[in-house]
């Protein structure tokens, strides 16, 4: 196999490593980094522990060639972990491998194509990496399994510690709570505090903290929630969930005057707060969701602001402050015209006949936003009245609100035109019906301090959106064209540079020669 051909196979990789690695659903305030040991292993049909026998030199200007197969270097078979029918232990593998070449450690090989492997590039495995890569079969299918791997978080060796980060951000987080016997809360209570430890795994451990934590970690977190030093507050979106976890309906004063009420907190701390409002709402249990409407309504005083908790006062039927709404509406000015369309689809997903004539008043103060929001956001045909005999358990639930409708925030014009140029702090969304939103920036003026990816969702719908000077266009709803078009986009492209890669005519038919497979 050549090296071009070889560089080929190895895009494909990785390819189907960031599809995978994009499907994975996470724990609410994690965001798995990449696929798993175990989810690998699970996709090929082979996996076997080998010995380096024998690697031959290359020289170097026989990698960029790509005129003759390169010569291979041979692995015996030591220990199989899955595909006994393909392959026996004492069996030889030649393949290419461009590490560095050690005959006193043992790799990690996995192929595809069980009768005819197609081996992917050997990955070498310190002692304590072998040993952790063979235990991998045996555990578990179900969140047990985090027992195992919480003794790898923060590990040594950075590998087995991003591997166990990532089994435990594909978690559910029910998954992640039935660890709490098991926790190990010093631990948490050390990362936490450790400067070193990145954001993201910091939202993990206060996630943990959250549901193994007692009430004497509540000054620790509320000295981190005041200070003004940005690397204590990293993760603070977790942070305040853990709080509020911890103090519970007693703690959401102290987030209203530090995030809602104080028109000087930066943006990004704000927006964590919400954040952290939103995954109570949805999954924290602990306080009541009428008591967590109340903390969302401070940012109505916030104009500039308001857009971001409008779609969750109509999630939640908050129907209580629909005049504030309208008044936001006939308020707004250039510098909030934003919040225009969110307040719309508010009082169009409202069931009350006020909202309808409140409506037809606005649309006379900006027919366009109201057409806007009337165009680019659908509402579900209202479900048929439950007959006066209806079965008590069909009636709506609290977690299942009468509302089929949840508005859309629209882009805003000058969205990073704001007087503060904060430090840029990452927020994870932690909504549980889909997978873990995508952390975004939120200031184009200022560096991130981590870059932790992740993925939209569509109940994530009040994530700020970034695109400067937007001029008010409304996000429009995923549709089939979009979702496979983009897709196709990308695969042109990935054809094209990896036809020029292989040196091979790109309008042209070519002529290759067989490659042999080993």
């Amino acid at each position: 196999m050549s090296f071009r051909t070889y560089l080929f196979a190895s895009w494909m990789a990785m390819l189907s490593i960031g599809v995978t690695v994009s499907l994975v659903q996470a724990c609410p305030f994690c965001t798995a980094v990449s696929q798993t040991f175990s989810q690998e292993m699970e996709s090929m049909d082979i996996v076997v522990i080998a010995d380096l026998v024998n690697a031959p030199q290359v020289p170097e200007e026989d990698l960029y060639s790509g005129t003759e197969d390169l010569p291979k270097s041979q692995f015996k078979v030591v220990e199989v972990l899955k595909g006994e029918k393909w392959i026996q232990t004492g069996d030889s593998i030649e393949v290419l491998y461009f590490g560095e070449a050690k005959k006193d450690r043992k790799y990690l090989m996995t192929a595809t194509n069980g009768p005819n492997p197609v081996w992917t590039s050997p990955l070498g495995l310190s002692d304590r990496a072998h040993n952790y890569v063979t235990q991998l079969p045996g555990l578990p299918n179900n969140p047990s399994r985090l027992e195992f791997f919480q003794d790898y978080l923060e590990d040594e060796d950075e590998m087995l510690a991003r591997d166990a980060y990532d089994e435990f951000a594909k978690t559910p987080y029910d998954g992640v709570k039935a660890l709490v016997p098991k926790m190990k809360h010093d631990r948490l209570i050390a990362w936490v505090k450790n400067p070193d430890v990145p954001a993201s795994r910091k939202r993990l451990y206060y996630t943990m903290l959250g549901v193994c934590g007692s009430q004497k970690d509540i000054p620790m977190l509320e000295a981190f929630m005041k200070s003004t030093e940005r690397q204590e507050k990293s993760g603070l979106d977790a942070l305040l969930a853990c709080y509020l976890m911890l103090k519970k309906e007693a703690g959401l004063p102290l987030i209203e005057d530090l995030y809602f009420k104080n028109k000087k907190s930066e943006y990004a701390d704000t927006y964590a707060a919400i954040m952290a409002i939103r995954f109570h709402g949805t999954d924290g249990n602990v306080i009541d969701r009428e008591r967590l409407v109340k903390s969302l309504r401070h940012m109505l005083d916030r104009p500039e602001l308001a857009d971001l908790v409008i779609p969750d006062l109509a999630k939640w039927e908050d129907w209580e402050v629909m005049d504030r709404m309208v008044q936001l509406f006939v308020d707004a000015d250039e510098s909030t015209d934003w919040v225009r369309v969110p307040v719309v689809n508010y009082l169009r997903a409202c069931p009350l006949p006020e909202a309808k004539e409140a409506i037809e008043k606005l649309r006379k103060i900006d027919p366009e936003k109201v057409k806007r929001a009337e165009s680019f956001f659908t509402v579900k045909p209202d479900e048929e009245p439950a007959d006066s005999e209806t079965d008590e358990s069909q009636a709506p639930s609290d977690e299942q609100p009468k509302s089929s409708y949840v508005p859309t925030r629209t882009l805003r014009d000058g969205e990073f035109d704001r007087e503060s140029k904060s430090e840029t702090l990452l927020v994870s969304s932690p909504v549980s019906e889909g997978p873990a939103a995508s952390e975004e920036g939120l200031s184009p003026d200022s560096k991130p301090l981590e870059n932790t990816p992740g993925e939209s969702t569509p109940e994530e719908l009040t994530k700020p959106v970034i695109q400067k000077k937007a001029a008010g266009v409304p996000v429009a709803p995923v549709n089939i064209s979009t979702a496979l078009g983009v897709p196709m986009l990308i695969g042109c492209v990935l054809l094209v540079l990896m036809r020029l890669t292989l040196g091979l005519p790109l309008w042209k038919r070519a002529t290759v020669r067989a490659e042999r497979i080993s």
